[in-house]
C-alpha cells in the first residue's frame, strides 16, 4: 500500500501544472488569463518594470518591458529593437531614488516549468495572457507613482506607463 501511495504522489508530483495566478483578489477572469491583478475601482497600484542602468545591458525578447534609468525612458522590446513608450529623452527626473540594488536569485517563471527568457518576472504560455492591473485615472489616483509603473486606465481604456515625471496613454 505504501508503494502505490509513493508511486501516485512522486507521478502528481511530476506532472507540469499550468498554473493561474491571481494579485490582490480572489479568483482570475477568464479561462485565458495566466496572471490577473485587482481589478476593483478602489485599486490605485500597478506594476512597477525593472529600472536597468541601460537597456543595451539586457538580452531582450520581444514583448519585454524595462525603465532605463540612463534616458528615463519606459521601453518595450519589438522587431529587434527598443521602443520608447515615453515621448521624451534625456529628462531629469526630481526627487525619486531608484532601487539599485542588485537581483537576487534567478526570477519567477509563471506558465512552463522552464524558460529562455531571462528576468524577475517571466509570463511563458502558449494561450494565456497576462491582464495588467486595472486603475482608474492614474495620474489622477496614483499618488506616488514610481518611475517604470504600467497599468490600465479603465477610464481611457489604454495603456498608462509613468516614466518618472509624466504619464503616457496608449491606445
Amino acid at each position: 500500500m505504501k508503494k502505490i501511495i509513493f508511486s501516485s504522489v512522486l507521478i502528481v508530483s511530476n506532472l507540469p501544472l499550468n498554473a493561474q495566478v491571481s494579485i490582490g483578489k480572489e479568483s482570475i477572469n477568464g479561462n485565458s488569463t495566466l496572471l490577473d491583478f485587482d481589478d476593483s475601482v478602489s485599486n490605485t497600484k500597478g506594476i512597477i518594470l525593472p529600472a536597468v542602468t541601460s537597456a543595451n545591458d539586457v538580452k531582450p525578447t520581444d514583448g519585454d518591458f524595462i525603465f532605463d534609468t540612463e534616458d528615463n525612458t519606459v521601453k518595450v522590446y519589438e522587431d529587434g529593437k527598443w521602443v520608447s513608450l515615453s515621448e521624451k529623452e534625456n529628462a531629469d527626473i526630481p526627487s525619486i531614488t531608484l532601487d539599485s540594488s542588485p537581483d537576487i536569485g534567478g526570477g519567477v517563471i509563471i506558465g512552463a516549468d522552464s524558460s529562455t527568457a531571462e528576468g524577475v518576472l517571466v509570463l511563458e504560455s502558449p494561450d494565456k495572457a497576462m491582464i495588467l492591473p486595472k486603475v482608474s485615472d492614474p495620474h489622477l489616483n496614483v499618488r506616488s507613482p514610481y518611475p517604470g509603473m504600467m497599468c490600465y486606465d479603465i477610464t481611457s481604456k489604454s495603456l498608462a506607463v509613468f516614466d518618472g515625471s509624466k504619464w503616457y496613454y496608449w491606445n
